[in-house]
C-alpha cells in the first residue's frame, strides 16, 4: 500500500518542525504539512490557560483536559479524512500519552497506510535549542525528550542530536512506500 501519511513523534525542540519542511523538499509528491503547535494555536486563547484545554506550567510541563481532547479528535479525524481523500499528510506532532497518543492516531487511522518515525534529541541538547528559540518555557524540551517515546512503536528512527534535518528527511524518505 502506499504511504498516506507520515507521523513524527518527538518531543519539543527535537528538530520535528525542519524535518517536516526538508520531507517536503525532497519527496517527489506534494506533502502537506500539519503539526500539534499549529493546532493548539488555532485554539482560542480561553482554551490555551483552563484545565478544560491545554495549560503549560512554568517547569514546562503540559497538561490536557477534556475539551482539549474533543478538539484534538475533531482534528484528527479531519486531517485523517484529507489523506483518505488522496491528500498525503505529514504530521509533527508529541505524544505527551506516549503509546496512548500513539493509540489515538491508530484507532482515527483504521488500516490508512502510515509511517510511524520517532525523532529522538538529547536531553541536553534539545534544552539548548530551546533557550536558543525563544518561544518556549524552559524545561519542556528536558521533560519530553525521552518521555514522548515511552511504548511507542516506530518503522524508522532518526536522532537529530547531530544529525541535520535534511539527512533526517532522506533517511525518512528512503522509507516512504
Amino acid at each position: 500500500m502506499t504511504t498516506r501519511m507520515i507521523i513524527l513523534n518527538g518531543g519539543s525542540s527535537s528538530g520535528k518542525s525542519g524535518i517536516v519542511r526538508c520531507l517536503q523538499a525532497v519527496l517527489p509528491d506534494p506533502w502537506l504539512a500539519f503539526g500539534c503547535d499549529s493546532f493548539v494555536d488555532a485554539l482560542p486563547a480561553k482554551m490555551r490557560a483552563s484545565d478544560a484545554g491545554i495549560v503549560f506550567t512554568a517547569d514546562g510541563e503540559v497538561s490536557i483536559g477534556a475539551d482539549f481532547r474533543a478538539s484534538e479528535a475533531a482534528w484528527t479525524a479531519g486531517v485523517v479524512a484529507m489523506a483518505r481523500a488522496g491528500a498525503r499528510v505529514v504530521i509533527d506532532d508529541v505524544f505527551l500519552g506516549g503509546a496512548t497518543s500513539q493509540q489515538r492516531w491508530q484507532k482515527a487511522l483504521d488500516g490508512l497506510p502510515v509511517l510511524w518515525v520517532g525523532v529522538r534529541c538529547e536531553s541536553a541538547v534539545a534544552a539548548g535549542r530551546e533557550v536558543a528559540r525563544g518561544d518556549r518555557i524552559q524545561g519542556m524540551a528536558a521533560a519530553q525528550a525521552d518521555a514522548v517515546h515511552e511504548g511507542v512503536f516506530y518503522d524508522v528512527e532518526v536522532d537529530t542530536t547531530r544529525t541535520e534535518s535534511l539527512a533526517c528527511a532522506r533517511t525518512i524518505a528512503a522509507h516512504v512506500g
